[in-house]
C-alpha cells in the first residue's frame, strides 16, 4: 500500500507541476487571459506540497520525481497536445519508468 500511495503523490505532484506550468505557457506563449497563469501558480504551488509527502528524502523523490514528470509529459503532449508518442518516446517512457522503480522502492539494507 506505501508504494501505491507514492505513485498517487507522485501523479497528482506531476498533474499540479504540468497543468500549472501548461497554463502560464497558455498566458505567456499564447496570448491567453492572465487569470491562467494566476491558476497555474497556484497549481505550481501546490505542487510543492504534495512533493512532500513523500516517504523518502528530498533527492531521492526528485530524482526519481523527474521521470514520473517524463512520463506524465509524454502523455500531456498526446492526450492534451494532440502529439501521440513514437517509439522511442514509449521506450525512453519504460527505461524511465524502470528507473523510478529502483530509485523510489529498491531495497535497502
Amino acid at each position: 500500500m506505501p508504494i501505491i500511495k507514492s505513485l498517487v503523490y507522485f501523479f497528482l505532484a506531476g498533474l499540479c507541476e504540468i497543468g500549472g506550468g501548461y497554463l502560464v505557457w497558455l498566458w505567456l506563449r499564447e496570448g491567453k487571459s492572465m487569470w491562467l497563469a494566476l491558476g497555474g501558480s497556484v497549481l505550481l504551488t501546490v505542487y510543492g506540497f504534495i512533493a512532500t509527502q513523500q516517504p523518502t528524502n528530498f533527492g531521492r523523490t526528485y530524482a526519481a520525481y523527474g521521470g514520473i514528470f517524463i512520463i506524465l509529459s509524454i502523455l500531456w503532449g498526446w492526450k492534451i497536445d494532440g502529439l501521440a508518442p513514437d517509439k522511442f518516446d514509449q521506450l525512453g517512457a519504460w527505461i524511465v519508468l524502470l528507473g523510478v522503480l529502483i530509485i523510489m522502492y529498491a531495497p535497502r539494507g
